[in-house]
């Protein structure tokens, strides 16, 4: 479901679209005199991608754009990004809360993901707080990286650290004491589920202390064997080992490994662990697709005894469980 123009990239998409099934071709809105959003990835060896972003018909993305009827059925609605959409961060993100509870009412799950805006562009000068403050109560399960949040929730922070070292690239001034804080205030915004993506470092979860906010998840809430297992936990899955080729696509497939868990029902350590093995088949390969087998082959690699890399960010007063390859600090 998404938005494009009528011109040669939007012909593109929905051919790809069309090769994975008429029904996804036929959910996406063609809008005349627009240009399809596109992106030009820059990779080079051992540096971490450059993206030059047009977004193109994204601007105009609205809620009436998504049909509610379409969505019965589905279990999950999962929606990025909304510092690409013009519509969707504009009068404090009003039209991301009309969309997020409009679908929340619907019954589904709701998961968001984000993007690093440009600090110079409009996007980048908006009011995230303030954004999500209102976009979060209807958001299930948030999915930010540790430099997009960081950047929307604590600036003075980023760009002292950014100052500090040179660059944007912070991954590895990640810190258990920071992820801590920065996911204690998503929870209190609303979120039930917190994932923060840190790159070759991992996946770091938070979730809710509330069993009734959890049990109100939509239809991908755990079931009631499951509940304790999700409730107040604080977790880090390092990412497995492989050969690096390109990390184009690693968060989102990381995403798409979390998210494949939550539907499947599975506890939350083999979802986590589901999540960055998905991501590690992804950097195998330059591209953003051709490395993700089946999810019955990522789990078979998983159960052989798949080399996790070290954990080198600062824990302290975190636990490693052998048994799940998996850090955690216990809240409770």
């Amino acid at each position: 479901m998404g938005k494009i123009g009528e011109d040669l990239f939007g012909d593109a998409i929905r051919s790809i679209l069309g090769e994975y099934g008429d029904d996804l071709a036929e959910g996406m809105i063609v809008a005349p005199n627009e240009h399809s959003s596109y992106t030009l990835v820059i990779s080079p060896p051992d540096v971490d991608r450059i993206f030059l972003h047009c977004t193109g018909a994204n601007d105009t993305f609205t809620a009436e754009d998504v049909a509610m009827e379409s969505l019965r059925g589905a279990k999950l609605f999962h929606f990025g990004y909304p510092p690409l959409m013009r519509r969707m961060y504009e009068r404090q993100g009003a039209e991301l809360k009309t969309l997020l509870s409009g679908v929340k009412e619907e019954g589904l799950t709701v998961s968001l993901d984000l993007a690093r805006p440009d600090p110079d562009s409009p996007a980048g000068q908006a009011d995230w707080a303030a954004i999500l403050a209102e976009a979060l109560p209807f958001v299930d399960v948030f999915l930010p990286s540790f430099e997009e949040i960081l950047y929307m929730l604590r600036p003075d922070k980023y760009n002292e650290l950014s100052e500090r070292h040179g660059t944007t690239e912070l991954l590895a001034w990640a810190e258990g004491p920071l992820l801590g804080s920065l996911s204690q205030q998503l929870l209190d915004m609303g979120a039930a589920i917190v994932g923060i993506k840190l790159g070759e470092h991992g996946l770091y979860v938070r979730t809710t202390a509330s069993a009734e906010r959890l049990r109100g998840l939509g239809k991908c809430a755990p079931d009631a064997e499951r509940l304790g297992n999700w409730l107040d936990k604080e977790l880090l899955a390092p990412c497995y080992a492989v050969n690096v080729v390109g990390t184009t696509g690693a968060g989102d497939c990381t995403i798409a490994g979390f998210l494949t868990g939550l539907v499947k029902g599975l506890s939350i350590e083999e979802m986590l662990l589901g999540a960055v093995g998905v991501g590690a088949c992804n950097v195998e390969r330059a591209d953003a697709v051709s490395g993700i087998p089946d999810w019955e082959t990522v789990q078979g690699r998983i159960a052989s005894g798949w080399k996790q890399r070290e954990a080198t960010l600062p824990l302290p007063g975190w636990t490693y469980r052998q048994s799940y390859g998996i850090w955690e600090n216990v809240l409770s």
